[in-house]
């Protein structure tokens, strides 16, 4: 079998090398790219177990297309696992059917806030997704929004968004003996404050800053917020920092996944306030680290992970529903550490080799049923 993903992210390297590791399937991975605007992660193919190809592209500038050239060979996969967001997946979807290939898209939950609904694409996503074989999705959320195309509920199967747990938890472990050091060379001040993502206006970055703002005034100046990544609106951030005098926020630009260990180790709160993340894979990495997380109910999935006021806090996309919170826990570091505890705990088994065993059943699963008409 064949899954095409559009970049090797490392959450997505991983679970492919536990596929490749358990010798089941005859596995081969696609990519588009190597990397895309705004991914710095670092791809070094030494790593990768898996058998994998990047495939070919043909286009001016950055509208490109990824060939799917393999599908017009002599071999083919039994089965073909894609994305369906853009339109070499949607060829390659249409010669896998015309080649008498199985066929599944990964899908999620999408958010208004984030994408632009055109008539065209809900037409087509009704006409075209009764007859994809399968779909793979994270949860609940992930259900309701394929099924309203059309699709059986049968058709959808599951697997659990995962992580490197002992990896984030080590490296973290060994960080926190050198918090106070990490502290001292950034400038952290008081209970600190982390978000790690893009830079962009659709994270709701700035009703964090609003957010922020109150709460630092309610500390007397004594807290931080700590921002890791890049993307767009970096420097718009800088400037509106700048114009309206917040002080003690702290840019670091991207990190790989060392440094970011480091930042789960000087933080003591995770806040993440998107208006419309299909999932946030950072969430589960900043519970397994054991910090307490505020995020926005606008993010898919959520209360499948995060169990109100027990193991973090889901708030409105609102500046004033996560100052509450965020004041909440600067001030208690008992319940600070209690909350962090339950989130560890809740995705202590969201592990790469839980993808393999989930993905492999999956797998099989699809191939028994009756192909879509």
């Amino acid at each position: 079998m064949v899954y095409w993903n559009g970049i090797p992210a490392p959450y997505i390297r991983d679970r492919f090398n536990a596929v490749a590791d358990r010798g089941t399937i005859d596995f081969e991975a696609w990519f588009s790219a190597r990397t895309a605007t705004g991914r710095n992660w670092l791809v070094d193919e030494r790593e990768w177990n898996f058998n994998h190809r990047f495939l070919p592209a043909a286009g001016v500038g950055r509208w490109r297309l990824a060939l799917p050239v393999p599908l017009m060979g002599k071999h083919v996969p039994d089965l073909l696992v894609s994305l369906y967001d853009g339109p070499s997946f949607l060829v390659g979807w249409w010669l896998a059917r015309r080649r008498g290939i199985r066929t599944v898209f990964w899908a999620e939950r999408t958010f208004d806030s984030w994408i632009h609904r055109r008539r065209w694409k809900e037409r087509l996503k009704r006409t075209l997704f009764p007859h994809v074989d399968g779909f793979i999705t994270i949860g609940q959320d992930g259900l309701e929004f394929i099924t309203q195309y059309g699709v059986a509920p049968e058709r959808v199967h599951f697997t659990t968004n995962t992580i490197d747990v002992a990896r984030l938890r080590r490296q973290t472990a060994e960080a926190r003996l050198r918090r106070e050091a990490i502290r001292a060379g950034l400038k952290l001040v008081g209970p600190t404050f982390l978000y790690i993502g893009r830079l962009w206006a659709g994270k709701g970055l700035d009703l964090l800053l609003d957010a922020f703002t109150s709460v630092h005034r309610g500390l007397d100046g004594n807290t931080t917020l700590l921002l890791v990544g890049e993307g767009p609106d970096r420097k718009r951030l800088q400037e509106r920092i700048q114009a309206e005098g917040i002080s003690n926020v702290v840019f670091t630009g991207f990190l790989a996944e060392s440094g970011v260990s480091e930042m789960y180790a000087a933080a003591d709160v995770f806040v993440f306030p998107s208006l419309g993340d299909p999932y946030g894979l950072v969430v589960d990495e900043a519970m397994a680290t054991s910090l307490p997380v505020i995020c926005s109910s606008s993010c898919g999935e959520i209360r499948s992970r995060i169990r109100d006021g027990e193991n973090g806090f889901i708030v409105g996309p609102a500046a004033e529903s996560f100052a509450r919170r965020m004041l909440q826990l600067a001030r208690d570091n008992e319940v600070r550490a209690e909350i962090g505890n339950r989130a560890a705990a809740a995705v202590a088994g969201h592990t790469h080799d839980r993808w393999a065993a989930e993905f492999e059943h999956l797998v099989d699963r699809i191939l028994t049923m009756p192909p879509a008409v």
